[in-house]
């Protein structure tokens, strides 16, 4: 298999793992309905027509445009970046979640006219905002990238070892 085409891959099975859970959850369930799974963890059908953490959705109609944009963009930028034969396995992996969580979500936003959120966590009476697998997998890719940009040598301690 070429190169691009495995991290293309793994971007399309978190497309489909993450349109398939927002189609499972919004057959069953109706706007505000939530089931306790755990003490910690509530299934909950919400809607989502600002950015993370609900940002902007209350601004009216142009953010839909506007951010459609910046993951179109994004995400050329990301594939651009995928084609890099330097790139790590590590890198590469993060960068395919992060396409993968951010085309999720376009998706959603060109078809539904907002984003799909059912996954909620809380504690102690502390409610992390709803979401999704398609933000948790641009988390866990951005995550992923932190932790491979602090584990690569520096240019100045390669320099120093020639």
């Amino acid at each position: 298999m070429p190169k691009g085409l495995r991290w293309l891959t793994l971007s399309a099975i978190v497309i489909g793992l993450d349109q398939f859970t927002k189609s499972w959850i919004t057959s069953g369930f109706q706007l505000g309905d939530s089931i306790t799974i755990t003490s910690f963890f509530n299934l909950v059908l919400a809607y989502n027509t600002g950015a993370a953490f609900s940002f902007l959705a209350g601004a009216g109609s142009w953010q839909r445009v506007f951010f459609i944009a910046i993951a179109v963009i994004a995400s050329i930028v990301i594939v651009y970046l995928m084609r890099k034969p330097q790139n790590a396995m590590l890198m590469n992996s993060a960068l395919a979640l992060i396409l993968g969580g951010a085309i999720g979500n376009v998706i959603d936003r060109v078809r539904l006219g907002h984003v799909v959120d059912f996954i909620q966590v809380h504690a102690a009476g502390y409610y992390f905002p709803a979401f999704n697998v398609a933000d948790s997998a641009i988390t866990v890719g951005a995550a992923l990238l932190i932790w491979d940009s602090f584990h690569k040598p520096s240019p100045l301690n390669a320099s120093e070892k020639s």
